[in-house]
């Protein structure tokens, strides 16, 4: 199992040239019997993972069966949202636990966050126009500090 892994940023809007690239993380999501394969957006500035309301669904999820609240802010603070456990399989590593908001916002991507993305995971961004990637450590992996 290799202790690393490299992504390349995803444009969303070529018309906005190099501002549309975004760290993306292709991910699967399982919960019980239902798996589905997802992109994430790596946000540093959230402090929570952000679970969209369909994809929920699609998980198995009943909404009236979650009963820890949670309260979002942001642009997502007028929305009501839920604690759900779900295992994530990112890339060749091993499954993690990851703790997610599930919303009843739909028109969001998957966001991952402080909580509990970035405990789970290192990562070290390389922004610049000639790199535009990202590489991915889990938490456990061996570090080579330089």
């Amino acid at each position: 199992m290799p202790n690393t892994q490299l992504y390349s940023f995803v444009p969303t809007d070529l018309s906005l040239g190099e501002a549309s690239f975004r760290p993306s993380l292709p991910l699967n999501l399982v919960h019980q019997q239902n798996s589905v394969t997802v992109s994430g957006l790596l946000d540093t500035g959230a402090s929570v993972n952000v679970l969209p309301y369909l994809v929920g669904i699609e998980l198995g999820y009943i909404w009236e069966q979650q009963t820890t609240s949670l309260n979002l802010t942001g642009n997502l603070a007028q929305y009501q949202a839920r604690a759900v456990l779900i295992q994530a399989i990112v890339g060749e590593f091993k499954p993690v636990k990851l703790v997610f908001a599930w919303t009843q916002a739909t028109h969001i991507p998957i966001i991952l966050g402080q909580v509990n993305f970035f405990i789970e995971f290192d990562v070290c961004f390389y922004r610049s126009a000639f790199q535009l990637a990202h590489l991915i450590l889990p938490h456990n992996a061996i570090k080579i500090f330089w």
